[in-house]
């Protein structure tokens, strides 16, 4: 229950004001765009023409949903993202559960997860990455139980929201074959198994999910295999929509443009430059000037204290002593920052921010709650302990509540939103 409670009460916070800023922040403007594309044509169009895009449509879907359901305004734009957010904060208890077997510890990872300012910050905004977030951690729970049908149906979802879901199943399915290893005198039968499971059903469900492309004559170069004379023997709209994907991966890594909110993947875990979504200076707050922003910044006390976790857990999975009890535990955190955030390291000259460590984030908390758990059950340490874990969650519960104006939007005094830009990089 304390999950579920945990999951309620942050929905709540992410439904307050949900419909403030009053205009699409940062790249709402495309994602909004697109999901009533998909509600009018179900396909992305501009005017009439066809309309080159850069991203599949899960997460646009998601987004027409919410405005199907409580219309095009900006309440319907983000509420399937306030959704998302909930439903991630209980996953990653129940997935602390399956990791620890400690209901405490559970509810500790649902907590910490619901004290975070950049999880908040995209559970109120309409964006892709919180719907890549959800269908991982859906993914990852059936994968501890060693569910892989069902883990690879929703690894096909997370293709279908972003791209960057491919390193999380080439990891994990690697991870899955590493585990049979036990089985070598059943691996005539498991690789051909963990082959549909990993790769035939992903990719079935990611081709799925451009079925409104497939339908409409009208998508981006949708008939572009009838001037093809290669591949014949390959039908020909999916001919069409591998060159159409070809071009969309020239885009990603060729965006090279400079912005002002870019940050090198080096100070993603200290929150080193956040990304501003929205800021104005409105006129009345009580003093002569104000500021109203949407900062995704990550609660700093608590990706601080994540990022000194994180070393540890490398530290005990390095540590043959620790080995035999903490390898599956450890094994499995250190593998989703793997797949979440090294890849990032490939692409120094790309444009790309801070924001998109949301996705890693759900193993930051887990790497807390690993270095919680080993504080509160081995010795010699201090008395207490309990106290001094509740302590420091106080503390990340504090450095919350303190940047909340910054995460919803509120509308502060100049120097109160002076006296919240910790580091000069934030501004």
């Amino acid at each position: 229950m304390g999950p579920i409670l945990i999951a309620l009460l942050s929905f709540g916070l992410r439904l307050w004001n949900l419909g403030l800023p009053k205009k699409t922040v940062f790249d709402e403007v495309y994602y909004v765009d697109g999901a009533r594309d998909y509600l009018l044509h179900g396909v992305e169009l501009t005017g009439k023409s066809a309309e080159f895009i850069v991203h599949p449509p899960v997460g646009k879907w998601c987004i027409a949903l919410g405005i199907k359901l409580f219309g095009d305004n900006e309440f319907g734009w983000r509420i399937a993202g306030a959704f998302a957010g909930a439903i991630t904060i209980y996953l990653i208890g129940r997935i602390a559960y399956r990791l620890f077997h400690s209901k405490p510890l559970a509810t500790l990872a649902s907590l910490l997860m619901a004290l975070d300012g950049l999880h908040l910050v995209h559970s109120r905004t309409a964006l892709l990455d919180l719907f890549l977030t959800l269908f991982i951690l859906l993914a990852l729970h059936a994968w501890l139980k060693e569910h892989y049908w069902r883990s690879g149906l929703w690894f096909g979802l997370a293709l279908g929201s972003k791209w960057s879901a491919a390193y999380f199943l080439i990891v994990f399915a690697a991870l899955a074959l590493y585990n049979d290893r036990h089985r070598l005198q059943t691996w005539g039968s498991l690789l051909p198994r963990r082959f549909m499971q990993f790769a035939i059903v992903p990719v079935t469900v990611y081709v799925a999910t451009w079925t409104g492309w497939f339908a409409s004559s009208n998508g981006w170069d949708r008939t572009w295999a009838s001037s093809d004379s290669f591949w014949k023997f390959i039908p020909a709209p999916l001919r069409s929509l591998w060159h159409y994907h070809a071009e969309m991966l020239n885009f990603h890594t060729g965006l090279t443009e400079k912005h002002s909110y870019q940050a090198n993947p080096w100070s993603w875990l200290i929150m080193g430059r956040p990304t501003s979504f929205f800021y104005e200076t409105p006129k009345t707050c009580g003093a002569k000037t104000c500021s109203q922003e949407v900062l995704a910044l990550g609660t700093p006390f608590l990706w601080w204290a994540a990022t000194l976790a994180l070393a540890a857990v490398i530290g005990f999975w390095l540590t043959a002593k620790y080995r035999r009890e903490s390898d599956r535990v450890a094994t499995f955190i250190l593998a989703g920052v793997a797949a979440g955030y090294l890849p990032w390291f490939l692409f120094q000259k790309r444009t790309v921010f801070s924001f998109y460590a949301i996705v890693f984030e759900p193993f930051m908390i887990l790497a807390l709650v690993y270095c919680a758990n080993k504080f509160l059950r081995e010795r010699p340490w201090p008395r207490n302990r309990k106290l001094i874990v509740a302590l420091v969650v106080l503390a990340i519960a504090w450095n919350f509540f303190y940047f909340l104006p910054l995460f919803n939007g509120t509308v502060i005094t100049y120097d109160q939103w002076y006296d919240r830009m910790w580091l000069p990089s934030w501004i």
